[in-house]
């Protein structure tokens, strides 16, 4: 069984870790620019400047569309609360603080990115944009109270950033906008990126003190929440998002949870002590009761679905 390691002492031993992984980032990564995914000659002013203010009937997008682009927006906007969030539970020296300061200058890209898209195509009311953004923002993103220290959080955002990829590349497949694709599929290679060094780190600290770890993934996945849960209309935009495919829990289950396990071959393993069988045992059991709902949730998004298109075809 392997001894217990503190914060400090699990840091140091992954820092080798830390460091490979980020020249590997900087290898892969492309830098890009977001002025280059925006169409500007579709831009005009707005009353303010002489121009015309926003209307519905500006929007190209479809409400599912919408909901999409302002979920997936205001939770790129709360990157401040994510960095705090990160540089507390990681640490500012050496490689650690290099890639909490790249991947936040490399995130800061998508907010900017998005934005200006929905305001040069008035996409969406820009000022219903900005008051949600100050409410959201204002509120900030905090992690539940025992949910401190590396292990748990590294293991969130290797779920959290692979969840947000899915949502970015499948936002973009819903405006029926070809410079929409391809902005979010850009955001979203950059979010798959960003997995792969939290996947990996938290790889090395699966075997570097399994039996710590495994507790804190069992955690982190039995009480999962996407980083924007609390914006202004969360729950009505998130209901919109999982009837229309966007991000429901059969793609959490299966493109984002799943595959990220088998990675990590968690039920392979043989190296758990009593702690970590324990949380792989809570694990296996979670599993089996989601694969559960997302046969549920999908029976019942089938009949709505369904009913509904009925409903348009009468009319």
């Amino acid at each position: 069984m392997t001894k217990a390691l503190t914060q400090l002492e699990i840091l140091t031993a992954l820092e080798p870790v830390a460091a490979d992984n980020l020249n590997r980032h900087l290898t892969i990564a492309r830098d890009w620019n977001p002025h280059d995914y925006v169409p500007w000659d579709e831009g005009r002013n707005f009353a303010a400047m002489g121009g015309i203010d926003w209307e519905p009937g500006q929007s190209k997008l479809t409400d599912v569309a919408k909901a999409a682009m302002i979920t997936n927006l205001l939770t790129e906007d709360n990157l401040p609360s994510y960095h705090r969030e990160i540089a507390e539970n990681f640490s500012q020296d050496g490689a650690w603080g290099t890639w909490v300061g790249r991947w936040t200058a490399e995130e800061n890209r998508h907010g900017i990115v998005i934005r200006d898209y929905l305001v040069v195509t008035r996409g969406v009311d820009p000022v219903a944009l900005e008051n949600a953004r100050m409410v959201h923002m204002t509120q900030g993103a905090h992690a539940p109270a025992n949910w401190g220290g590396f292990l748990v959080n590294v293991a969130y955002v290797t779920f959290q950033e692979l969840a947000t990829r899915v949502s970015h590349r499948n936002t973009g497949r819903v405006c029926d906008d070809p410079i929409a694709d391809r902005m979010l599929a850009r955001v979203a290679t950059d979010e798959n990126l960003h997995m792969i060094f939290y996947r990996n780190l938290c790889a090395a600290a699966l075997d570097l003190v399994p039996d710590q770890a495994m507790p804190a993934i069992t955690k982190v996945l039995t009480n999962f929440q996407m980083p924007g849960a609390g914006m202004p209309n969360w729950r009505r935009n998130g209901v919109l998002m999982a009837k229309h495919g966007i991000y429901d829990l059969r793609q959490h289950l299966d493109e984002v949870v799943l595959p990220v396990l088998k990675q990590w071959n968690i039920f392979g393993r043989n190296d758990f002590g009593p702690q970590g069988e324990a949380a792989r045992e809570e694990l296996g059991q979670f599993l089996a009761q989601l694969e559960k709902d997302v046969l549920k949730f999908e029976e019942q998004r089938d009949r709505l679905l369904a009913r509904e298109r009925e409903v348009a075809e009468r009319n």
